[in-house]
């Protein structure tokens, strides 16, 4: 399979694209053409394990790796996932379930999507018959950046480098960033927004300075954020996953419809959903869900984006951007893949900030999406309620988006006209890497230390505390450098 810039100009194979991260017109790359789900491929679905699953994707992107070391590579990734399901699927009650997707080594979803990147871009660089170290620099709002480095850690010819807001992470995420162990590894905090990081980090790829520096050193520059394919095919997979559980579990008929709720973030879960629903996904609406910040939820509800909007700091902190990266993946995808629009309207966003929907384009959207968002109070309620009801303890990302399905729900419930379809919902992180937004939730009880906070919820709840939290407790700070926005490149240089 080939893939195509978002932007233009460019159509690379499976491995150029992950190796690269970016196209070099700045733009993403998407598959040239969406591989289908045959009815063979459904029934086949049903009866393999998870790690069989993802190889059983990965390998309808990225055809030039074998199937077999896919699947050989994946099995040791799923291997260090607690439980006999890397990604099981919870029933709250009929109608309602809960995708988890945190059980891995670093306790959030990215373990999913991030586990494969290494082995990926390692290959790839033998298929292409490259040389070079290759350098991964990444922005993160606090869980990528830490799955990147856990799986990054100590590989051969390879580093990475990650950039997040100085205040723009939980303390239990920083202390995971910042006690990270491994030589070949770096961890620099901003002075600024998540979007700070990650328009800081689009300059490196578009800088012809870092990438002369790079080529003197024998380094080639990727990212293994979201913006590389290589995160969305994962999660492809978990969407179709999922709906094989609920057939096999006899919770749904084959080709039934169902309704897929996740919190919105940088977009990375919704362009691989939307994917998934374009391979042949029976989804119904496709729902994300921001916090107060609501610029993405605004625009595919009125067509309209204004991207300087104030940022609001709120507990669902990686929900706390302006602009996600993979809003360019859907806005190339509902222009008909107009390349040249998809340029115009990114270089728009950079410039005036602002962004318009033609109403076609808009009638699209909502044929499938449904974007909400909700504030603090709601998201506490959430999961306050949640919890009383089902005694089940959700992170705070995931409250924004159980808040905006709930509320659904229940408009769908009393209008007597519209068809009631069961409700996925993605638990994205655990509550344990929020301990104290989570433990106020629960109890409406303030405590200033992540410790204190973990062990009362565990007291509460006597949810298993994993141990990627309980191994960072006695832990010394190996990162501790802050800089200015601005210096993200100069920093990347120093690095190189």
């Amino acid at each position: 399979m080939y893939f195509i810039s978002t932007r233009g100009g460019e159509r690379v194979t499976g491995a150029e694209a992950v190796v690269k991260g970016f196209a070099q017109d700045g733009g993403l790359f998407v598959p040239e053409t969406l591989p289908g789900m045959s009815a063979e491929d459904f029934e086949a679905l049903l009866s393999m394990d998870y790690p069989e699953r993802a190889a059983f994707f990965l390998h309808k992107f990225f055809g030039e790796y074998g199937e077999e070391g896919l699947l050989s590579v994946l099995r040791e990734v799923y291997a260090r996932f607690e439980g006999d399901d890397p990604v099981p699927l919870v029933r709250i009650e009929n109608g309602l379930y809960l995708l988890e997707l945190f059980h891995g080594p670093t306790c959030s979803d990215k373990d999913v999507s991030a586990g494969i990147l290494p082995y990926l871009m390692r290959e790839g660089m033998k298929l292409l018959g490259a040389k070079e170290e290759l350098l991964s620099v990444t922005p993160t709002s606090g869980d990528a950046g830490k799955a990147v480095l856990e799986r990054f850690r100590d590989a051969d010819g390879m580093r990475a480098l990650v950039f997040y807001p100085e205040e723009g992470v939980s303390k239990m995420q920083k202390l995971q960033l910042c006690t990270q162990e491994g030589s070949n590894l770096s961890v620099v905090a901003v002075r600024g927004t998540f979007d700070e990081c990650q328009n800081g980090v689009r300059k490196i790829f578009a800088s012809e300075k870092c990438r002369k520096a790079a080529a003197e050193k024998g380094v080639r520059l990727t990212t293994a954020g979201s913006a590389n394919f290589g995160r969305i095919a994962p999660m492809i997979c978990a969407f179709f996953s999922a709906y094989a559980d609920l057939v096999t579990s006899d919770q749904i008929g084959q080709g039934d419809r169902v309704d897929v709720c996740l919190p919105a973030g940088n977009f990375g879960e919704l362009a691989a959903a939307y994917y998934a629903v374009r391979m042949g996904l029976p989804v119904g609406k496709l729902l994300f869900a921001c916090n107060k910040n609501s610029g993405p939820a605004e625009l595919f509800r009125t067509g309209n984006f204004d991207g300087k909007r104030p940022l609001y700091r709120t507990m669902s902190s990686s929900l706390d951007l302006i602009c996600p990266v993979n809003l360019e993946r859907i806005l190339f995808e509902i222009s008909g893949r107009d390349a040249s629009l998809t340029a115009e309207r990114m270089a728009q966003l950079s410039g005036a900030g602002k962004l318009s929907l033609r109403a076609d384009e808009l009638k699209t959207v909502k044929e499938l999406f449904c974007a909400d968002h909700t504030s603090e109070d709601d998201t506490v309620d959430c999961m306050y309620e949640f919890f009383m009801e089902y005694g089940y303890p959700m992170d705070t990302r995931t409250g924004v988006a159980m808040s905006v399905a709930l509320r659904y729900m229940e408009k769908q419930k009393a209008d007597p006209m519209s068809e009631k379809r069961p409700m996925l919902v993605l638990s994205v992180a655990s509550p344990y890497k929020f301990p104290q937004d989570v433990l106020y939730a629960l109890t409406g009880n303030d405590v200033k230390d992540s410790f204190k906070g973990v062990k009362r919820i565990n007291l509460l709840t006597a949810m298993k505390v994993p141990e990627a939290v309980k191994s960072v407790r006695n832990k010394n700070a190996v990162f501790k450098t802050t800089v200015s926005p601005e210096k993200i490149v100069s920093e990347t240089l120093a690095f190189i």
